[in-house]
């Protein structure tokens, strides 16, 4: 019995697979591939956060957003330490979101 994944899989996953008896069928993505496959990846990972039923669920899905974010820093050149200096800035000049604001509308006028 065979089940299709055909999804970008971390690097030691085959390797796993093998140890538990059973046979992975992978291939090398191009450059092209590879990066497509990573926004797809973050979108995954983002809804396991998004679905993680405690703090500790929570947390692992958040590693593995992180992990991809990371794979995604390194194809446009980047570390890490780039993109969260670039969201340090960020956090700087327009804030966080600690502060829980949820914006409903915007009036064209300024109207308080």
């Amino acid at each position: 019995m065979e089940k299709i994944y055909n999804k970008l899989v971390r690097d030691n996953i085959p390797d796993i697979i093998r140890d538990d008896n059973r046979t992975p069928v992978t291939r090398n993505l191009t450059d092209a591939e590879y990066e497509k496959e990573l926004y797809r990846k973050l979108v995954e990972e983002c809804n396991e956060v998004y679905e993680a039923e405690d703090n500790s669920e929570t947390c692992k899905e958040l590693a593995d957003v992180l992990e991809v974010i990371r794979a995604i820093a390194n194809v446009k050149g980047k570390t890490l330490e780039d993109i969260i200096k670039l969201a340090d800035d960020k956090r700087n000049k327009r804030g966080g979101f600690s502060k829980r604001v949820y914006l409903e509308k915007i009036y064209k006028e300024r109207r308080f």
